[in-house]
């Protein structure tokens, strides 16, 4: 073992002593986490604005600061975006992580000396945890590849302006530094194909032992390395041992994944976003995500199947259930002050407090009121892999509202296929039986003839590829959207029809 592995085993150790103390005490932990970032933003003028010095408890916060999305604390946003100092949170935010997708166009997410200060110990201690668990530490000897975005900066009013992943990769530890690609140079170039090029061109010929990124791109860079290499990703990169992903569920991609290397590796689940680092998977044996409660970020939860009523109920985790959906709700350090970023979660396990990630309360499909989610989607798409000879690249589920020759309507999923189900009704009829298994609604519409069963779309290999091109969301963070409650995204793609 090397001294580096051997260090970095001690440290894990340390790390996971740290860790089991607050896990031990979460909910003194979120109140600690609460009273102190409620304290730091009182003379701010959103706390003045809310009368922060008179909050004590959860309730007078409730009462005083309502629920928001990013559009109604804009114009909060746009005073610290001017230059102005003390709006959010005392003085001006280190960054700002730009985001696209609003109504108003670019997000600008503010990131503080304190949140990027959690952000980096979060992802950090989410590998540390992995050794302490498992032992192994020989990958910190090899080379580690993070696909992201381009670290270049922009300036806005004395505050650099970037995209998360880029922002993030200019607090790559030194001890790290060496060992880390693609190169600054590749790093920087924006186009996404050039960029996967290059860096299949830096990485074929290195022991290569850490891979991570959102699991479609790197799948593309494994299909790439394939096509440079002739070889399976496994062998190319004998030593190849962890693949950390976030921002979309793995499963679908598993199957794929695993034929592309030629072997299973271990991997590790996260949960970061512009506006927090909130989860990471911390048991190779067990599912789920710890869900981070000392790292300056308050939680609040709200049950889905409520969310949208005007007296729904806002609680913490003292008063979560298992297996129930909740929209997300949170307040950081960061000055984001119940703000609904816009995932929905469940518990799967409260000691300790660990969640998977089930949806988007904006991405369902309730056009004829089924309330399908993501989770249910992908569980139905797992299920039908494991019971057929199909390979999945990527799909997306919308639904079919006005159907041609006075059809009754359905649920459309658009596949792109690595390798088509050799009998395609069975694949269609488990996708159709295990989405009706979990959601009561979809059932009894079916059973009920108001939906006929759902239908495939084949999508040509590449297809979805092709389609986020030709909307200039390749690569990078962008993420195809697993659900849709109308055709915009289904439409595009029928584009690319196989």
């Amino acid at each position: 073992m090397s001294l580096k592995a051997f260090a970095a085993r001690i440290f894990a150790k340390r790390v996971a002593r740290k860790t089991a103390k607050w896990v031990a005490n979460p909910i003194n932990t979120q109140k600690q986490v609460f009273k102190e970032i409620v304290e730091r933003a009182a003379q701010t003028k959103f706390g003045r604005d809310h009368e922060f010095s008179e909050i004590t408890t959860h309730t007078d916060f409730v009462q005083r600061v309502p629920i928001r999305d990013y559009e109604a604390l804009k114009r909060y946003v746009d005073e610290v975006v001017e230059g102005k100092n003390d709006i959010l949170w005392p003085g001006k935010p280190l960054y700002f992580a730009k985001t696209s997708g609003t109504t108003s166009g670019a997000k600008y997410i503010p990131i503080t000396k304190e949140s990027i200060t959690h952000q980096v110990e979060a992802s950090r201690n989410a590998i540390l945890n992995y050794i302490h668990e498992t032992g192994h530490a020989d990958f910190v000897d090899g080379k580690m590849i993070f696909l992201q975005g381009s670290p270049e900066m922009q300036e806005k009013n004395g505050i650099q302006l970037g995209r998360l992943s880029g922002i993030s990769a200019h607090y790559v530890p030194n001890y790290l530094q060496k060992n880390r690609l693609p190169s600054w140079e590749t790093n920087c170039i924006e186009d996404w194909e050039t960029k996967v090029n290059a860096i299949v061109d830096e990485t074929k010929d290195e022991n290569m032992t850490v891979i991570a990124g959102i699991p479609s791109w790197v799948q593309m860079y494994f299909e790439k390395l394939n096509a440079a290499s002739g070889r399976k990703v496994g062998d190319l990169f004998q030593n190849f041992q962890l693949f950390i992903y976030g921002g979309v569920n793995y499963e679908p991609y598993r199957a794929t994944f695993e034929s592309l290397i030629g072997r299973k590796v271990d991997s590790i689940e996260l949960f970061p976003a512009s506006e927090g680092f909130f989860a990471y998977q911390d048991s190779q044996k067990e599912k789920g995500m710890l869900l981070l409660l000392n790292s300056g970020i308050f939680y609040e939860f709200v049950k889905t199947d409520e969310f949208f009523e005007p007296d729904a109920r806002r609680i913490t985790i003292e008063a979560v259930e298992l297996h129930v959906n909740y929209v997300m709700i949170i307040s950081t350090n960061a000055g984001l002050w119940a703000y609904n970023l816009g995932d929905t979660v469940q518990f799967i396990s409260l000691n300790p407090f660990k969640i998977v990630v089930s949806g988007r309360i904006k991405h369902f499909i309730s056009a004829f009121g089924e309330h399908v989610i993501a989770k249910e989607v992908e569980e139905a798409m797992r299920d039908a892999i494991a019971q057929t000879d199909a390979q999945v690249n990527e799909f997306t589920v919308a639904p079919q509202i006005v159907p041609p020759a006075n059809e009754l309507p359905y649920h459309e999923w658009l596949i792109e296929f690595e390798k088509a189900p050799t009998d395609m009704q069975t694949f269609v009829r488990i996708l159709d039986t295990t989405l009706q298994k979990q959601n009561s609604y979809y059932f009894d519409l079916i059973e009920g003839n108001v939906l006929q069963h759902l239908k495939v779309t084949p999508i040509r290999k590449d297809g979805f590829k092709g389609y986020m091109q030709s909307i200039g969301k390749l690569g990078g963070q962008n993420k195809i959207q697993r659900l849709s409650n109308d055709r915009k995204l289904a439409d595009g793609l029928l584009a690319f029809k196989a």
